[in-house]
C-alpha cells in the first residue's frame, strides 16, 4: 500500500512519513515544493534503520495519487490545498490531522468554524472523498524520533465505516498506535477542541502526554 501526505513537511506529516516507512509502508511526502519534499525525505531515509524504507518527495498533486492520503498542512491553509486536489481525491479515504487552534496569552484555544471542525470543511471541499477525521493528538517530536517508544490511543470520526477500517488497519502498522472508533464526522469538533487541552496541559508540565482511554477490556 501507498500513503499520500499532502502538505508533508510540517511536524505531522514528517512523523507519519517517518513511522509508516519504518513500518514498510510505500510513503509519497508531499508539498507545494517538491524539491523541499526531497530534502525532507532525504532527513528521514538518513535515520530510517529498516534498509527498505520507501520515501519519495513529490508535489501534493502526487501525494494525493497514493491510496489512503493525509492531510497535515496547516489549518488555515488546508481547504485552498485540497480543492484543487479533489479530483484525483475523489473516492478514496482522506485523513483530516487538522487542528483549528489560536493562542490567546498562554494557552491554546479550539476555533470552530462554520462546519463545527476542520473535518467538516474537509469534507465540503471534497465531496467525493471519505473523510476520515484521525491523528489529532499524536505527538509530533515523539513520532519523529524512531527509537522513542510510542503508546497512544487514536480515535477516529467518519461517515464511511470502510474508510474508518482502512485508516485505522494503516495507522495500527505503527507501533503502539490503538485505534477507537469515536462515530461519525460530526464527533470531529471534539476530538479537535480536546487537542488545544492537551497542548496546554503538555506545556504546563513539559510533557509529551498522548491520548489513552482505560476501562475498554471489561
Amino acid at each position: 500500500m501507498d500513503v499520500g501526505i499532502i502538505g508533508g513537511t510540517g511536524p505531522l506529516g514528517r512523523g507519519l512519513a517517518t513511522r509508516f516507512a519504518v513500518a514498510g509502508l510505500d510513503v509519497r511526502l508531499g508539498s507545494r515544493d517538491p524539491e523541499r519534499a526531497g530534502k525532507v525525505v532525504a532527513d528521514i531515509a538518513a535515520m530510517c534503520a529498516n534498509p527498505d524504507c520507501k520515501l519519495t518527495g513529490v508535489s501534493n498533486m502526487d501525494a494525493a495519487a497514493a491510496e489512503i492520503v493525509f492531510i497535515t498542512t496547516p489549518w488555515d491553509g488546508a481547504v485552498s490545498t485540497v480543492k484543487p486536489l479533489a479530483g484525483e481525491l475523489a473516492g478514496k479515504p482522506v485523513v483530516s490531522t487538522l487542528n483549528a487552534l489560536v493562542k490567546t496569552g498562554k494557552e491554546f484555544l479550539p476555533m470552530l468554524g462554520p462546519r463545527g471542525s476542520m473535518a467538516g470543511l474537509v469534507a465540503a471541499a471534497l465531496p467525493q472523498s471519505m473523510v476520515v477525521a484521525a491523528g489529532h493528538h499524536l505527538p509530533a517530536s515523539v513520532l519523529c524520533d524512531i527509537p522513542a517508544t510510542l503508546q497512544a490511543d487514536v480515535l477516529l470520526c467518519s461517515d464511511h465505516p470502510t474508510a474508518k477500517k482502512a485508516v485505522c488497519d494503516l495507522l495500527r502498522q505503527i507501533e503502539g498506535i490503538r485505534c477507537l472508533d469515536a462515530g461519525s464526522l460530526a464527533q470531529s469538533g471534539a476530538l479537535e477542541a480536546f487537542t488545544a487541552v492537551l497542548i496546554n496541559v503538555n506545556m504546563r508540565y513539559g510533557g509529551e502526554a498522548t491520548v489513552a482511554i482505560s476501562g475498554l477490556d471489561r
